[in-house]
């Protein structure tokens, strides 16, 4: 069983340590990574989620996801879920924070109440060597901001709704 550290509505640690399904169905605050690979074609790597998913299953989504477990810091979460998700060693260098917002929505008895910090990794991925951790993700493939930009407008539903999380990408995409 996965473990958190619950946290405040700010994302200032409270000191009580919860299991992840314990924070989902009673909605406690915790942190979760959200890291954007983009390449030098300023494409964006967007996964797919697995039809195992608990959330959002067979939705297109950040390239890299995770919760931040028990006694780690954010940027341990964020080199541990690249690796695990899509057999990335990464450096903590490679991470660069473009903002931390708060996700809150509630859909039949899973409440996600979330600090999220938001990395950009700049790197030039051949997915071809991408190593899928299949219980997560099904499909990568890379999208230009611009074509994000739209299918979000769009209000399409095969992407994870994540409103304030495009708001600060296209932004740092000055987009």
């Amino acid at each position: 069983m996965e473990y958190l550290d619950m946290c405040d509505e700010e994302g200032n640690l409270t000191g009580i340590k919860i299991s992840k399904n314990e924070a989902h169905e009673k909605g406690f605050w915790h942190r979760s990574v959200h890291i954007w690979i983009i390449n030098s074609k300023n494409e964006l790597l967007i996964q797919k989620r697995s039809p195992l998913m608990d959330s959002d299953p067979n939705k297109w989504d950040i390239s890299v996801a995770g919760h931040v477990s028990t006694g780690e810091d954010n940027i341990t979460a964020a080199l541990r879920e690249a690796s695990e998700e899509l057999g990335l060693g990464l450096s903590a260098e490679d991470f660069i924070l473009i903002g931390t917002i708060q996700q809150k929505y509630a859909r039949k008895g899973f409440i996600n109440n979330e600090i999220n910090p938001i990395y950009v990794v700049r790197m030039d991925l051949d997915l071809n060597n991408v190593k899928k951790q299949e219980e997560e993700v099904s499909e990568v493939k890379y999208i230009s901001g611009v074509e994000l930009k739209k299918i979000i407008d769009s209000k399409d539903t095969s992407f994870v709704s994540r409103p304030k999380e495009y708001e600060l990408l296209f932004k740092y995409l000055k987009l």
